[in-house]
């Protein structure tokens, strides 16, 4: 990616679906000298928090994946366990939280896999450096990863800053992905009851 054009890495950000949805997101600018780190060292540069979430993560997965094959008698331990893994969940999304920096604190208009779009008081450079947080509230997760500044432009008294991944894990963009994915059900099944009557 670092060799493309930025008019190629706008096409990339645009590949990826992305959903109109507010999440806190925290972004820090790289001094002009920063090196990316290739993206199988990016958990040298995580925060501990981000990394044993993301293990966890993994570890109740595959954890849970052949209960599922079990008969129906299992069907009671298995909502047992995703009652357990849910408030693992929580209690992660709370360690989370205490990672986001209010300072650098922004609001994206819009994520998904490729990227997100961000409203800011004041304007970034295009191809600027940036560390992201993303804290996925309704998935009791968050992301981190490192951005660049593809686009920048004044709406009203603000900025929309469109951000695209450069160095991000494989599993995190998937969540983002799966939690575009699902807030998009979500909102489609909103709309879909507000418009049937009673």
């Amino acid at each position: 990616m670092d060799n493309l054009t930025l008019e190629q890495k706008k096409q990339q950000f645009d590949e990826y679906f992305r959903i109109k949805h507010p999440i806190k997101v925290n972004l820090l600018p790289l001094p002009e000298q920063f090196v990316l780190p290739e993206t199988e060292n990016i958990e040298m540069h995580m925060p501990y928090a981000f990394r044993i979430a993301a293990e966890m993560s993994a570890l109740e997965v595959s954890a849970l994946r052949p209960l599922r094959n079990l008969s129906e008698h299992a069907a009671d331990l298995v909502a047992y366990l995703n009652h357990q893994s849910r408030k693992i969940d929580l209690m992660m999304s709370y360690i989370l939280q205490s990672q986001s920096s209010p300072e650098h604190q922004y609001q994206a208009l819009s994520f998904g896999g490729g990227g997100v779009v961000l409203e800011s008081a004041t304007p970034l450079d295009l191809e600027q450096l940036v560390e992201l947080r993303l804290f996925l509230e309704e998935e009791a997760s968050a992301v981190f990863c490192f951005g660049e500044v593809i686009a920048c432009e004044k709406q009203d008294e603000q900025y929309h800053i469109s951000l695209i991944f450069n160095r991000i894990r494989e599993q995190d963009q998937e969540l983002l992905v799966r939690a575009s994915l699902h807030l998009q059900t979500q909102q489609l099944r909103k709309r879909a009851k507000q418009r049937s009557p009673e």
